[in-house]
């Protein structure tokens, strides 16, 4: 059975959250002579020298009627970065407690983890990029607080089987994190209103991706009130800066925009898949269901990637990845990138011509 309280660290159960100055009043108000902020502002930006919403209250209304939760269960962090380390600050005593990951996958669950002293239990996902249950389930023990998901999964792109993810839900007692940060490039249905039926569910999703907010840092946890009350206690007051609130507000306006872009990124998606499956140095273009594509060569991968570099062209090699051996990852461009990187490729492939003559 999943009790909350048997997972939560004790110094973070008792702890009193830092109280800002912003917390500390109800209601609407005028003049503010409490926080010692500098109240001639600034030469550049006279609006900006008060601080920032702590709880970002406005833009959560928002999100939260998006996504059909209430706002107490979004916590939003600087990245989604900040929402994987609160999590690891919260629930996993240092020395003590483990987490299990399943690469290949992104790495700042593992880096998060050895920052924060907890130990990394490793269930490799199998060939087909899918988890592997038995395995799993070997690697859990009474210590054990997070399992890490990433769905759709990166560098893979694939999303992980929604019954096998159930699976893990239904039979662990500590947190499951779901990353969701590509699921608007999936057809697969997100696990956010899913934390219905499950209290230790966590959901992460970021602004960065199909929002094209990157430059924001801005990351979103959906769970219960009550880890999500939790993360609130540990955060910073101030972590969202209010030029990134007031930009993420505007961005939430344009749903419809943001739709089109996805569309035509799993359009371009699709069709630099086609053009790379048709040449002759590449061995196989895995299926992907985020923003970019997983591609194995026949070829050396690093001395793709150094040949690229030559033409201004940057791609992530992912040769030194587990399960990923000769392979490197390209982002969806916009179409002059695609075509400027599909030319670099044909280049490439006459020269390993000339040099097999």
């Amino acid at each position: 059975m999943f009790i909350l309280e048997n997972l939560v660290r004790k110094n973070i159960q008792s702890l009193v959250a830092y109280s800002s100055a912003r917390d500390e009043f109800k209601g609407q108000a005028n003049v503010f002579l409490d926080a010692n902020e500098n109240s001639l502002g600034s030469p550049l930006i006279k609006w900006y020298n008060r601080y920032p919403d702590p709880h970002q209250q406005r833009l959560k209304e928002l999100i939260g009627s998006i996504k059909m939760v209430v706002p107490e269960q979004i916590f939003l962090g600087n990245g989604s970065d900040e929402c994987i380390d609160l999590l690891y600050r919260c629930f996993c005593n240092p020395g003590k407690d483990n987490v299990i990951v399943c690469p290949p996958t992104y790495d700042m669950y593992r880096v998060s983890g050895l920052i924060n002293d907890v130990a990394i239990r490793v269930a490799p996902l199998l060939d087909d990029f899918q988890l592997n249950l038995a395995h799993l389930e070997t690697l859990v023990d009474e210590n054990t607080k997070i399992i890490w998901l990433c769905s759709p999964n990166n560098p893979t792109g694939n999303s992980l089987n929604r019954g096998d993810i159930e699976m893990v839900l239904n039979n662990f007692n500590g947190l499951v994190v779901i990353d969701e940060a590509y699921i608007n490039f999936a057809q697969q249905k997100s696990f956010v209103q899913e934390m219905v039926d499950y209290p230790n569910l966590v959901v992460m999703q970021t602004f960065s991706k199909a929002w094209g907010l990157a430059g924001l840092r801005l990351g979103m946890a959906f769970a219960s009130e009550a880890i999500i009350h939790l993360l609130n206690k540990a955060k910073p007051p101030y972590n969202i800066n209010q030029v990134t609130q007031e930009l993420a507000l505007k961005a939430l306006e344009e749903v419809g925009q943001v739709v089109d872009m996805i569309n035509e990124i799993v359009d371009m998606r699709k069709a630099l898949a086609e053009v790379f499956n048709d040449i002759s140095f590449v061995e196989k273009v895995y299926p992907s269901d985020a923003n970019f594509l997983l591609v194995k060569l026949r070829t050396d991968a690093n001395h793709l990637y150094e040949y690229l570099l030559t033409k201004g062209i940057v791609i992530r090699n992912r040769s030194n990845v587990k399960g990923c051996e000769n392979c490197v990852r390209i982002t969806i461009g916009t179409e002059q990138e695609n075509t400027i990187l599909v030319d670099a490729l044909a280049d490439y492939e006459l020269l390993l011509d000339k040099e097999a003559v």
